[in-house]
């Protein structure tokens, strides 16, 4: 069983242009971090320093050409760039985007080659990361292909998780993608991601329906009878403590939410606006189901105060906490049922 003492934690930079950078060095500046995780930041030495000049940090990188150089207990800066990097804050600029992409894609290598344990991602500007080479709606469509296993966007703080059925996709087309085989597939996800990411023996899952009202028996639409309820009942006839659906306009102003592990979402709106209402910058958006971690803050690249010192990483905080507590319970549950099996009667 691997040391969960010290987590090494990968960093994509993001958007430089953005806040990333800035939330980033305002969470090392406490160096409590170093006494139980190694942050390895995928970007270059010349542009850390920049962000350091700029906002006057204190912070001491060691800086690396290859992870074997990596100290742990140091703030690590591995080289995916030697060239300067102009950065004017709050700009949207497809140079910056192509910056984003490569920190991301060096930093998901070492993850899959495990040089690093988790990866945590600083947010990036999903239209200037467009190119020939990387055409993603964001992380969680790139790591689902670069990473085993069924991503799913969950969104969790310490007593709240959202999951989506739908993520990016237009409202116009959100039915079409909602079938029996789709919300089969993420609520298992979201199943084996309580138990195993969570540590929750028996979890209670809600599901929101897909239409106002779920429906009102087929006035507002006859999705939620035709498809939801009976995949529903097929997922409680395997074992599963799935309810629903629920009328998502009154489901968390009742704090009906608090009676469950986790609430599935219909579509990205659904799900993700009384999720941010209810814990902004305390959130974190973790990808479910793959064979790594990963996690990233609540918010996006907030050019409106980049660069202003404004910016709040309480969120990022949050994203590196959860990302090595749901490492040291993968570890956990590994070595547990690992256990199990070796005690296991040998059949005959």
């Amino acid at each position: 069983m691997k040391n969960a003492e010290n987590i090494i934690v990968g960093i994509s930079i993001g958007d430089l242009n953005g806040i990333g950078g800035e939330i980033v060095l305002k969470t090392f500046e406490d160096n409590r971090f170093l006494d139980f995780c190694t942050p390895v930041i995928f970007a270059s030495t010349k542009t850390m320093g920049f962000l350091k000049t700029h906002f006057k940090s204190g912070i001491y990188f060691n800086n690396i050409n290859n992870l074997e150089q990596l100290a742990i207990g140091k703030v690590n800066v591995f080289n995916c760039w030697n060239e300067p990097v102009k950065i004017e804050f709050g700009k949207e600029d497809p140079k910056i985007g192509e910056y984003a992409i490569k920190s991301l894609q060096a930093a998901t290598k070492a993850l899959k080659n495990n040089a690093i344990d988790v990866l945590v991602t600083a947010p990036i500007n999903k239209h200037n990361i467009q190119s020939e080479t990387f055409n993603f709606p964001g992380h969680t469509d790139y790591l689902a292909r670069e990473l085993e296993g069924e991503s799913l966007m969950f969104m969790v703080n310490d007593t709240l998780r959202v999951g989506l059925l739908t993520d990016h996709v237009p409202v116009k087309d959100i039915v079409n993608h909602i079938s029996e085989e789709l919300i089969i597939k993420k609520i298992n996800t979201v199943y084996k991601s309580l138990k195993k990411d969570f540590r929750i023996r028996r979890p209670k899952i809600a599901v929101l329906g897909i239409n106002p009202h779920t429906g009102d028996n087929g006035v507002i639409g006859n999705e939620d009878d035709a498809v939801l309820r009976p995949t529903l009942k097929k997922l409680i006839e395997d074992g599963k403590l799935v309810y629903g659906p629920y009328a998502a306009d009154s489901f968390f102003g009742s704090n009906n939410y608090k009676n469950f592990d986790a609430i599935i979402a219909s579509y990205h709106d659904q799900g993700l606006i009384p999720f941010k209402t209810l814990s902004f910058g305390q959130g974190v958006n973790y990808t479910a189901g793959l064979s790594k971690v990963r996690t990233s803050p609540d918010h996006g690249t907030a050019y409106e105060i980049a660069g202003q010192g404004k910016a709040d990483e309480n969120s990022f905080k949050e994203a590196i906490f959860t990302a090595i507590k749901i490492f040291r319970n993968r570890l956990e549950y590994k070595h547990i049922t690992s256990n199990r099996l070796k005690k296991a009667p040998k059949k005959i």
